[in-house]
């Protein structure tokens, strides 16, 4: 039988695996300049955790965890988001009596059944924040920023920040009438999830994605008109921070996110390129009343995601100078079998030296050798044969040029070094001890 990755996962193979690592390296150092500490937590958790963040009514919990029964009898889910972990830990650690304002990044895999497509796997990778104990406004300018620096340090530019307000405990159940009296009159256009939902999460609807729903609702009430005083001044108070740091965005009334738990401030960060239906690649907001709801104190906070898988491929449908594939600078063949545990011995020397460097097969002949050296990336090849063997010495080939130097193997460490830092032509000239 021959297996293959599950249906919605895929493989990172070498070839694409430093892009993974450009991407997570520089997200790392942006959150470092913003003050952020990474945190790893399980990839998964109690069933019910999810099920009380993301809402009953949530696509997540109705159509897409991975849940199952361990031999415990206990229910657990691989986890379909990042914050609700972060939160659990938060509260776990004692965090919130300690170190109220705390701000935490991680990356991780996250799992959710749905229909694979461009951007969206069952499997796939995230990066996000956690700005814990800051009501303020501010944290929400400071994710956002956070967010847009990472992309503009990655090199995406033609990102659109999509921003609304959704109010809060207060200001929300009048929104959230005024919005089911609407769609109860249309009803009828919906489709039959938007029409499940109606009565237990209006607000879901406008996060359909299903093209009739989008068109029926285009004239729903807005959640920007029922804010109260104090959302209304947050969200204008976020809007000039934004103009302040020289970040533009456009506010979209549909925005509302397709988690429960957000309250107030919901954004997005949209690109065309290379994404087809799946255009977002940072999602995030203020979630004021999830700690609490976790049987911890009223804490505010605020974070975002972005998939990774999402990233990359909007940087290379743009184009992005992006790493290769790291080589060995060196290739270690030998002419014969009585090199051969010399050849084991340096290579193991150049190594502890700090010199990447790859052995060939044994048996082979050096033709094969070489041609195996051209196809590793590395840039110098260390030849060790009889004649070599007698003369306590190697043979360096430069692969780009193939001109090459007999080193005496005392001198072997110090000329690789030299020729690594300062990219010094191998010339012709023998090298003696």
């Amino acid at each position: 039988m021959q297996y293959s990755a599950p249906r919605g996962t895929k493989d990172i193979m070498p070839d694409e695996a430093p892009l993974w690592n450009w991407l997570e390296s520089t997200f790392r150092k942006v959150c470092s300049l913003y003050g952020y500490s990474e945190i790893r937590t399980p990839i998964f958790e109690d069933t019910a955790l999810f099920a009380r963040s993301a809402g009953a009514s949530s696509d997540i919990v109705t159509k897409q965890m991975y849940t199952f029964l361990d031999q415990g009898n206990t229910s657990l889910t691989l986890r379909p988001e990042g914050t609700p972990g972060v939160v659990r830990a938060y509260l776990e650690h004692g965090l919130a009596a300690t170190s109220p304002v705390a701000r935490f990044f991680y990356i991780g895999p996250i799992f959710r059944y749905e229909r694979p497509q461009a951007g969206r796997y069952r499997q796939h990778h995230q990066v996000g924040v956690e700005c814990f104990g800051i009501s303020s406004p501010v944290a929400d300018a400071e994710v956002i920023s956070l967010g847009n620096q990472y992309l503009s340090e990655l090199g995406i530019t033609g990102t659109v920040l999509y921003l609304n307000s959704i109010g809060c405990r207060k200001c929300r159940p009048a929104y959230r009438q005024a919005l089911l009296e609407f769609l109860r009159r249309v009803a009828h256009s919906l489709c039959a999830d938007c029409r499940r939902r109606l009565e237990v999460n209006p607000l879901r609807v406008l996060d359909c994605k299903v093209e009739g729903c989008k068109k029926a609702t285009e004239s729903a009430p807005v959640a920007r008109d029922y804010l109260c005083e104090e959302c209304k001044e947050h969200f204008d108070t976020l809007i000039q921070y934004l103009s302040d740091l020289d970040i533009p965005f456009e506010i979209d009334g549909r925005l509302v996110r397709g988690l429960d738990y957000y309250t107030r401030t919901v954004f997005e960060f949209k690109h065309s390129v290379g994404l087809g239906s799946q255009d977002t690649i940072i999602g995030g907001g203020r979630y004021d009343n999830l700690v609490e709801e976790f049987g911890g104190p009223p804490t505010p906070a605020a974070g975002f995601g972005s998939g990774i898988e999402r990233t990359l491929m909007v940087a290379q449908a743009l184009g992005i100078p992006m790493p290769s594939r790291n080589g060995p600078l060196v290739f270690v063949a030998t002419a014969g079998e009585a090199p051969l545990r010399k050849a084991l011995m340096l290579a193991s020397q150049l190594r502890r030296s700090g010199i990447p460097t790859e052995m060939s097969e044994p048996g082979r002949s050096l033709k094969a050798q070489m041609r195996q050296a051209n196809r590793s990336g590395a840039k110098f090849a260390v030849i060790l044969g009889e004649d070599e063997l007698k003369e306590d010495a190697a043979v360096v080939r430069r692969l780009t040029t193939g001109e090459q130097s007999r080193v005496s193997l005392n001198r072997l460490v110090s000329y690789l070094q030299e020729c690594a830092a300062h990219s010094a032509e191998v010339s012709e000239t023998e090298v003696g001890a």
